[in-house]
């Protein structure tokens, strides 16, 4: 298969969450919303009972390849490999999280070697994954070890069709958060969002613009000392090297 005739993995998420019912109603609109070819990694029975339980009229095709998702999607939601749990929205189990861990590794695997498109994740209860062997904070930092980045590298984009919103801190405590921001982090992932704006969304001449850390970006100095400390030499910085960067901002 070409890379543009390849479909989209998707991990099924915690069983218990809301991710089995978005997958449902995402096939379901498949043809409204022009949605390409994808298939999920386990939960064939919980996506079932999830979409019953929504009133999506929702067909499941099991399949053994990637390879045969783009064949199925029209007429049934495909699902690749026999891993399944129970439906019980709200309630976590150890196994739906061993279940939901699995189907975010096998997808990430596909994805990795080719045989996938791209990785979609569904969301998960990081504290039940962390319980059966979950060692990152998040989905993002987990992508950036199996992809061999350095975590600094795995930036979080927030896309729509006019804005797209990076935090610059990624699962940590609000508390933490000063302490984590610097000059160099700025303009380390304001280069990344930069290069990935021109690459990635074809945009040629990108235009960033930073938020303060404070109430009213410190209304210098009143309200905290970061904008000027930090905030302010950073965009300076890059603003020298041609970037269109503008802030703080409130």
């Amino acid at each position: 298969m070409t890379p543009a005739s390849l479909p989209l993995a998707v991990s099924l998420g915690d069983p218990a969450g809301i991710g089995p019912e978005i997958i449902a109603a995402a096939w379901s609109r498949r043809e409204s919303d022009a949605i390409p070819p994808f298939f999920v990694t386990g939960g064939a029975g919980v996506i079932g009972t999830a979409a019953h339980s929504c009133g999506i009229s929702l067909r499941i095709e099991r399949i053994s390849k990637p390879e045969q998702a783009p064949q199925v999607f029209q007429r049934a939601l495909p699902v690749l490999g026999m891993a399944d749990h129970s439906y019980d929205p709200g309630t976590l189990l150890e196994a739906g999280a061993k279940l939901a861990l699995h189907s975010l590794e096998t997808a990430t695997k596909l994805a990795i070697s080719g045989e996938a498109a791209g990785l979609v994740t569904a969301p998960i209860s990081k504290a039940e994954l962390a319980n059966v062997g979950f060692k990152q904070p998040g989905q993002t930092e987990y992508l950036a070890d199996a992809c061999g980045l350095e975590r600094r590298d795995a930036v979080m984009m927030l896309a729509g069709p006019s804005l797209r919103t990076v935090p610059l801190t990624i699962h940590h405590a609000l508390a933490d958060v000063p302490t984590l921001l610097t000059k160099e982090l700025i303009c380390h992932r304001a280069r990344i969002v930069e290069a990935a704006l021109r690459d990635e969304f074809g945009i040629d001449a990108p235009r960033l613009a930073v938020c303060g850390l404070n109430p009213h970006a410190g209304e210098d100095g009143r309200f905290g000392d970061e904008e000027e400390r930090i905030i302010t030499p950073a965009i300076e910085e890059l603003r020298a090297e041609g970037m269109g960067i503008s802030g703080p901002y409130p």
